[in-house]
C-alpha cells in the first residue's frame, strides 16, 4: 500500500512540524553540552551542586524531552485526520518550548512560564485525539 495515498493530502504539513520539532530538540540539546563546558559539568552528572544557571538550561531539554513522547503520540493521531489543525497546534507547542527554555536560561526558573502558551497547542492536538477516537468508536 502506498503512503502517499492512504495519508491525507496536507499531511505534509505534519511532517514539517515534526522536523521543526526536531531542530528544537537538537537546539536544547546543543546547549545543554555547551552548558556543561562552561559550567564544567561533567558527564554522567545531571545536575550541578554549585551552577543553578546549568541546572535550569539542564531541566529545559529534560523537562522536553518528558513530555515529547506524549505530544508525538497526539499530534501524529490528530494529523492522520486534522493535519493542517494539528499541525498549526504543533509549531505552537514548538514554537513554545524555544519561549520556555529561554525564559528558564535567565536562571529564574519562574520565568520558563513564558512558554505557557504552548498548552494551547499541547491541548489541542489532544482534544483532536479524542474527536478522532469518538469518531472511529462511530460517536459522530
Amino acid at each position: 500500500m502506498d503512503a502517499l495515498a492512504v495519508l491525507p493530502s496536507n499531511f505534509g504539513y505534519a511532517i514539517f512540524t515534526y522536523l521543526y520539532s526536531w531542530i528544537m530538540l537538537c537546539y536544547l540539546g546543543v546547549k545543554v553540552g555547551a552548558a556543561r563546558k562552561k559550567f564544567d559539568v561533567k558527564y554522567p552528572t545531571m545536575y550541578s551542586d554549585k551552577e543553578q544557571v546549568f541546572n535550569c538550561i539542564q531541566r529545559a531539554h529534560q523537562n522536553t524531552l518528558e513530555v515529547y513522547p506524549q505530544w508525538l503520540v497526539f499530534q501524529t493521531i490528530a494529523a492522520l485526520v486534522y493535519p493542517l489543525s494539528a499541525s498549526v497546534l504543533g509549531v505552537i507547542w514548538v514554537t513554545s518550548r524555544f519561549s520556555y527554555a529561554w525564559g528558564y536560561y535567565t536562571g529564574d526558573p519562574a520565568k520558563r512560564m513564558n512558554g505557557a502558551y504552548g498548552y494551547i497547542g499541547y491541548f489541542g492536538v489532544i482534544i483532536l485525539s479524542i474527536s478522532v477516537a469518538l469518531q472511529l468508536l462511530g460517536f459522530f
